[in-house]
């Protein structure tokens, strides 16, 4: 029998993990990892854009669709006005259309994407949202040397507020539950 699956999104920005292929004893073995080409990460982000410009035409919005490669992974940004809709509540809608255009690249190319889709700049301004909340979170424990536990939050979210507590001293930050309500614990170092 054929397996068919794909990686979860789940994994796709703040909780990869390492391949593994399992040796005759059943101990795992670690797989390299070959990061992929630039022309490879452009050719992903190609497919993306031409399938998020054919669901933009089907729904009949207007949108400037730029792909691009930031950070080792594909980027897709649509930019125009009113596509609050493809974003949703709280980027819910944009989580699916993400899912959906990687699925499209995995199709293509059989290979797992690691796509980053981005509408009317939600990213963006969600990023400058969540430092605002890793700081105050921060200030929280600093202040009380209790851990604070933040609402549920995507893989996108929860990236965001990791890299802002990582990058300061005296607190760590680690993720616990399970999805759709996952969410982020930040605590004092432990000495």
């Amino acid at each position: 029998m054929t397996d068919t699956s794909i990686p979860s999104a789940d994994q796709s920005v703040d909780e990869e993990t390492s391949a593994s292929t399992e040796t005759g004893e059943g101990t795992p073995e670690p797989r390299e990892k070959k990061a992929p080409a630039d022309s490879d990460l452009f050719r992903q982000s190609e497919i993306a854009a031409d399938y998020v410009e054919g669901l933009l035409d089907i729904l009949d919005y207007d949108g400037d669709i730029d792909e691009l490669v930031s950070g080792g992974r594909p980027v897709v940004e649509v930019v125009g006005s009113r596509l609050q809709n493809l974003v949703g509540q709280r980027g819910a809608t944009l989580e699916a259309l993400q899912e959906l255009t990687r699925l499209a690249v995995f199709r293509q190319t059989g290979t797992p994407s690691r796509l980053l889709l981005d509408v009317g700049g939600y990213r963006a301004a969600r990023r400058k949202e969540l430092a605002a909340v890793a700081k105050n979170a921060v200030e929280k424990v600093k202040e009380h040397g209790e851990a604070v536990r933040l609402e549920p939050m995507s893989a996108f979210e929860r990236k965001c507020v990791h890299d802002v507590v990582n990058a300061m001293s005296g607190v760590e930050s680690e993720s616990e539950g399970v999805e759709p309500n996952r969410r982020i614990v930040v605590r004092p170092v432990s000495d």
